[in-house]
């Protein structure tokens, strides 16, 4: 059965690779071979082809699904009801919308942004919008989240807007009991009643429903370097955490009760799968909650048929049974994260546990899932945590055992006795508020994470086979060769430009501009992208994960062009989030807080045999725009002009005052090419 999900996953994976889907003609042929397969009874290539087939034809159905090129940009009068609970901040709710009627065939799912609602706007409502529409896409950086990929996991075909005019029509709403998102909205609006005075509210109300929407930027990175993150919002681990409690505790207080007709473990199985689906409900069955439910289900039947399954084999029905439901499940880093944690959990501590107390179990299994999945989470996100098996350790049973448990009884009583509610959700806060001072004492640790560029495939692999000999069954000699199989995942050099030489990268922030710059020992940031909500910026999700993905952990110099959103907004994040030893900027107000030096034409230094020259402003212009920061940069191999959002005027001061050095090999265009900037005679220069 191993060998034979193995495989099944592995025609999945194959399938991904493909940048078009091939003719069906080539399906056609892969169905003849798979009955071949089955008729010569090669099971392993038989599942590989299952999966392949499985694969084209979910991807065929979901591409379907897109929207279709010709309606982007046009205004659709579409109906249709609010499917989830609504991301809303002060300036808009986005959520996902299923259209009923249409003027014109549409995707199943529309995820929607609406600015400035005049009414507050909930699951199941049913609405007839005025949208305009587009493909789904994301940005293109290494390192970052692809949001383009997300959104086709989630069956989303298209993104785009509720126009002002026509006026959006309400024309009903569902009630709890037909939608689980109305019942979650419900239970959400009751809790931010009654947390409304908990320090901790956001936390709360993460752990009880999943909704982590509160959770600041910089809690999250206190979660990271903790390794902690997993804990935070309702996840896979926490629906088996709350189903394995339920089974204990009701496998002890049945065999109590002397009604043994009906097996102790049979009882506890189905009491613990009913919580479980309870709890993934309240999470709005996400899609990692939906695998978590799938394995414990495998798990549970188990029980309840009374078979003796191994674990690794377990673990094999259980992915084949995952990847059957929600192929796109390999698109997911959660995915690869759940399982092998599970895999290298059953790997190290097959045959040690029955001596173990629970606190002795409890820090070996977070010593193996910590080693285990430390080259993944270096290679997908360029940080490992080195305390996360001490916090760990610590947070997993008080938040699973006491915390969880706790909340989801306050939960319960919230309509039945409201007081009692409170009281119980205080004791959480304050359970959460000694938690999260120990984590970020530990946070705040120098050697709190590791972090390094991505790894290179020939080291990844190294690395794993190092952790797999490591965490072998005692008896296996020289274990201490698999820590120096681990060494170059850290210590492999990171390729950087020659001296002289330099590498230029234009990050892709959309309407923005962020440019990264790197020379053989330093590193500058011209401008940060755009803020583009109270809780997500350029600087956090596109400019940090690059400098992770490059091996950066600090930068020489960020030099901020000027104030406007495009430039600035991502500015706040990337300062917060790594060392930089030196500001730049025509608006040094409005970065204050950061000791911040104005730009001014004249300055210049130079690294690694590269030359970095202002060439503007030198005086104020009228414009905001035209008084910013303007660099020259000039390597051994070609020069760079980063000029901003200057526009005609500064362009003419420029070409007056450095006739003869505006000539540049690459020039990012000012003011992102707009009407009023890039005239003739500059680009000429």
């Amino acid at each position: 059965m191993i060998a034979a999900a193995l495989a099944f996953f592995a025609g999945l994976v194959l399938v991904q690779q493909f940048s078009v889907l091939p003719a069906r003609l080539w399906w056609l042929v892969l169905v003849v071979l798979a009955v071949i397969m089955a008729i010569q009874g090669h099971r392993r290539w038989l599942f590989f082809l299952t999966g392949t087939i499985w694969a084209l034809m979910c991807a065929d159905y979901r591409c379907s699904q897109r929207l279709a090129p010709a309606l982007e940009g046009k205004e659709l009068t579409v109906s249709g009801y609010i499917a989830d609970v609504p991301e809303t901040d002060a300036h808009k709710s986005r959520f996902d919308f299923v259209p009923t009627a249409a003027q014109v065939p549409l995707p199943a799912k529309l995820r929607l942004n609406w600015y400035q609602p005049d009414v507050a706007v909930q699951a199941g409502q049913q609405w007839t919008f005025t949208v305009k529409l587009k493909r789904p896409h994301g940005t293109l950086n290494p390192g970052s989240f692809d949001y383009e990929r997300w959104l086709l996991t989630e069956n989303v075909g298209a993104t785009g807007y509720v126009r002002d005019y026509p006026k959006a029509v309400l024309t009903g709403q569902a009630s709890p009991w037909q939608s689980i998102a109305v019942w979650r909205q419900a239970v959400i609006a009751r809790l931010d009643t009654l947390l409304q005075h908990q320090a901790q509210q956001a936390l709360i109300k993460a752990l009880a429903v999943g909704d982590g929407s509160g959770i600041s930027p910089q809690q999250w990175v206190v979660f990271r370097n903790t390794g902690t993150t997993h804990l935070v919002v309702i996840s896979g681990s926490h629906v088996g955490l709350v189903a394995g409690l339920v089974y204990f505790l009701v496998l002890k207080l049945w065999a109590r009760t002397g009604l043994l007709s009906v097996s102790p473990p049979s009882v506890a199985a189905i009491f613990a799968m009913l919580s479980g689906v309870g709890y993934a409900a309240l999470a709005g069955f996400s899609i990692p909650t939906q695998r978590a439910v799938l394995m414990l289900a495998i798990v549970l039947l188990a029980t309840l048929w009374q078979r003796q399954l191994r674990p690794f084999h377990t673990l094999a029905i259980a992915l084949l049974a995952v990847l059957v439901a929600d192929p796109w499940a390999v698109l997911s880093v959660g995915f690869y994260l759940s399982f092998l944690a599970v895999a290298f959990i059953v790997f190290a501590l097959s045959g040690r546990l029955q001596k173990a107390n629970y606190w002795i179990a409890s820090l070996q299994m977070n010593i193996a899932t910590s080693l285990g999945l430390a080259p993944l989470l270096l290679y997908f996100f360029q940080q490992v945590s080195l305390l996360s098996p001490v916090a760990n350790f610590i947070a997993v049973p008080v938040i699973s055992v006491v915390l969880v448990p706790v909340a989801l009884l306050a939960l319960l009583l919230m309509w039945l006795a409201p007081s009692v509610s409170d009281l119980l959700f205080t004791g959480v806060d304050w359970g959460l508020q000694a938690l999260w001072w120990l984590l970020l004492k530990l946070s705040a640790l120098p050697w709190a994470t590791v972090n390094h560029a991505q790894p290179s495939l020939w080291t990844m692999a190294l690395a794993v086979l190092g952790v797999l000999w490591v965490l072998a069954p005692r008896g296996l000699p020289a274990r201490w060769l698999g820590g120096v199989l681990c060494v170059p995942l850290v210590f492999a050099p990171t390729p950087t430009p020659q001296p002289g030489a330099l590498e230029l990268t234009l990050l892709d922030v959309g309407q923005g501009l962020a440019v990264v710059v790197q020379t053989a020992q330093h590193s500058l940031v011209f401008d940060t992208g755009v803020r583009y909500s109270e809780q997500s910026d350029s600087g956090q999700t596109v400019i940090l994960p690059f400098l992770r993905h490059q091996g950066i952990s600090q930068v020489d110099m960020l030099m901020v062009s000027h104030g406007d959103n495009d430039h600035i907004g991502g500015a706040q994040s990337l300062l917060q989030g790594m060392a930089i030893h030196q500001v730049l900027t025509s608006v040094p107000q409005q970065l204050a807080a950061f000791a911040p030096k104005r730009c001014a034409a004249g300055q210049g230094w130079e690294w690694d045999g590269v030359q970095f020259t202002v060439l503007s402003p030198q005086q104020a212009f009228v414009s905001d725009n035209d008084n910013s920061c303007v660099l020259k940069i000039s390597s051994l191999h070609g020069t760079v002009l980063l000029t901003g959002d200057i526009e005609a005027t500064a362009e003419a001061w420029l070409l007056k005052t450095y006739p003869q050095q505006l000539s540049a090999d690459i020039l990012v265009a000012p003011h992102h090419g707009s009407k009023s900037s890039s005239t003739w005679a500059f680009l000429q220069a």
